[in-house]
């Protein structure tokens, strides 16, 4: 139990983090503070699974920085373009797209950020892991697992109420694949008037939806 507790604990603090890296990224590209990721709460999960997925497959290995560089740029680019495909599919929903950046696939993947998964990979298990891994084992157990209950409580209901609003994008509108100004336009008529669905526009202003097909 004390291991599955600091694993999660790994997992919502590098949510944080990314959740935190993506604000900042924002701002300084649009001069605005903009509340990124799909959940209502302040934390990207792919952040934490990525760095959870290093964590755990690369243990024992931070000696090998090259090897560490190249592992977490595969496990990462695989992670990225694995959840770009499947929200894409659950949601009818093109969620980020780097279509205009040189050396990407599918415009799920680019080449920049592969080499930021690299360095992030190295920094994670070269520093981050080790201080976070010894403030976790030496504070108190008991105070770890009531944070850690809490916390893994409003998750899940953060999850379970962020999909059922993002779900009703697919049945609340049909819209054609066009240029992105006038499917964000049709997109933001559509979205039901409620807090997440401002900040899904806000958050992903060129967010796409894709022609469904009916029998």
């Amino acid at each position: 139990m004390e291991e599955i507790r600091n694993i999660f604990l790994i997992f919502m603090i590098y949510s944080l983090i990314g959740w935190t890296l993506e604000i900042i990224e924002v701002g300084l590209l649009s001069k605005k503070i903009v509340n990124r990721g799909f959940l209502i709460g302040p934390y990207c999960p792919i952040y934490g699974f990525g760095a959870l997925f290093l964590t755990i497959f690369l243990k024992g290995t931070n000696t090998d920085l090259f090897g560490v560089f190249t592992k977490s740029l595969i496990i990462c680019s695989i992670l990225e373009y694995v959840t770009s495909y499947i929200m894409e599919k659950l949601f009818k929903t093109r969620w980020w797209d780097y279509s205009e950046n040189k050396f990407n696939i599918n415009g799920r993947i680019c080449l920049e950020g592969m080499i930021l998964f690299g360095v992030g990979g190295c920094l994670i298990m070269e520093y981050s892991n080790p201080f976070l891994f010894s403030v976790i084992n030496d504070s108190n157990a008991i105070l770890l697992n009531i944070i850690s209950i809490i916390l893994a409580i409003v998750f899940l209901i953060d999850l379970i109420i962020s999909f059922k609003i993002i779900s009703k994008l697919e049945t609340k509108t049909k819209i054609y694949k066009d240029s992105t100004e006038e499917i964000k336009e049709k997109v933001k008529s559509a979205l039901i008037n409620n807090y997440l669905s401002n900040r899904l526009i806000k958050a992903f202003p060129n967010v796409k939806k894709y022609l469904f097909k009916t029998k």
